[in-house]
């Protein structure tokens, strides 16, 4: 069987996890930490650059940082992982949803502006598939209603909107270094982007447990103490210097994907010009990282008829998320503003081929081959 997934791995990680293991510091923001974060800093030209232990409690600074109190509204797309949603949930707000663009399948910068009430605080854009959501439409938006803008690049890193590295526009940002993404600090991981100077000094207190300790090693004050909320959002050094092992191999690791999915998009280009199917589409605009090679069928009958067929020629190829305004919690937290036009429907038909880091030539011409056979019968 061809997973669906394998952790990327360049080989690098296991000189530095080993260094970071025989360290006398691997409680987190040691050297391998400190070097990330440079890292970042100088990619995104960001003001700071924070390791946490997940996207997820990054974008829970995100939600503190912005100060977002009970019956405040956020507005996001419903297509999403949970976190997107619960980060903020989770300090009281209201989620906002409005519907995706077919294209895309990020959110519709077309229908924010309807959705902004008085209560209103954040847009939260996710870019699917790492390919980067119309940011310049909604930063003016945000800008003309005072709104913050806390971008879900959790798929996005190394991809760009306008040559401007996703994650750094918004008033904030977060990656994700989960197994499942392009690069991985050991399986679980993520990095909070500050580009607003007015949050990097609270962001540092409320990720070492809403104390001053990071003023305090810099000599900045004589000792440290509680000052603010906060909670433990330190990856390990050994998190960290897995993920370095794999930003040393950034470019490789991306030009690979990339490889992998054009060879993708080559042999499938055919059948989808046949109206069989309908393939990833990227803004002229954009360039996207690899992250994830997609097909859309034509309805949902013919998406699960397809995966099983798949799994039958030793293919596990995956639908993705099941829109959060139609979950039990959703319909409790959320509102869904305007008509639901595309996100169910574009759900419904989403189905993700195979694909990491290194994936052999053999395997994806078996995908394709299993994929073409399908629609031969059909």
């Amino acid at each position: 069987m061809i997973p669906f997934n394998r952790p990327p791995y360049t080989g690098n990680e296991e000189q530095h996890v080993l260094n970071a293991m025989r360290s006398e510091k691997i409680s987190g923001d040691g050297k391998y930490g400190l070097l990330c974060q440079q890292w970042f800093e100088e990619k995104l030209n960001c003001n700071k650059a924070l390791l946490t232990p997940s996207c997820t409690q990054a974008l829970e600074i995100a939600a503190i940082l912005i100060d977002i109190q009970p019956g405040d509204e956020v507005i996001m797309p419903s297509y999403t992982f949970v976190s997107t949603a619960n980060a903020f949930v989770m300090r009281g707000a209201k989620i906002v949803f409005v519907d995706i663009r077919p294209d895309t399948l990020n959110i519709d910068e077309r229908l924010i502006e309807a959705a902004i009430t008085p209560k209103t605080k954040a847009i939260v854009p996710v870019h699917y598939a790492g390919v980067g959501c119309d940011m310049d439409v909604i930063m003016d938006i945000a800008n003309r209603h005072k709104l913050y803008v806390v971008e879900d690049a959790a798929q996005g890193m190394m991809s760009t909107y306008k040559g401007k590295q996703l994650g750094s526009i918004g008033h904030l940002a977060a990656f994700s270094f989960h197994e499942t993404k392009n690069f991985t600090s050991g399986g679980e991981g993520g990095l909070l982007i500050i580009n607003d100077a007015q949050f990097v000094a609270r962001a540092e207190i409320i990720r070492e447990k809403g104390t001053n300790r990071s003023q305090f090693f810099r000599g900045m004050v004589d000792k440290y103490t509680w000052v603010d909320i906060g909670s433990s959002y330190l990856p390990s050094e050994i998190q960290a210097a897995y993920l370095w092992g794999q930003l040393e191999q950034a470019n490789q690791i991306t030009e690979n994907r990339l490889a992998s999915w054009n060879s993708y998009y080559e042999q499938l280009s055919n059948l989808a010009t046949q109206e069989k199917f309908e393939l990833p589409i990227s803004p002229e605009d954009c360039q996207h990282n690899g992250h994830m090679f997609y097909l859309k069928t034509k309805n949902l009958l013919q998406r699960t008829e397809l995966l099983s067929h798949l799994k039958a020629e030793g293919v596990y190829a995956v639908f993705h998320y099941v829109p959060l305004h139609n979950a039990p919690a959703g319909k409790q937290f959320s509102r869904f503003n305007g008509a639901d036009q595309f996100t169910t429907a574009e759900s419904e038909r989403l189905i993700r081929l195979p694909m990491w880091f290194n994936f052999g030539q053999d395997s994806l011409n078996h995908v394709v081959k299993s994929v073409l056979s399908f629609y031969e019968k059909n």
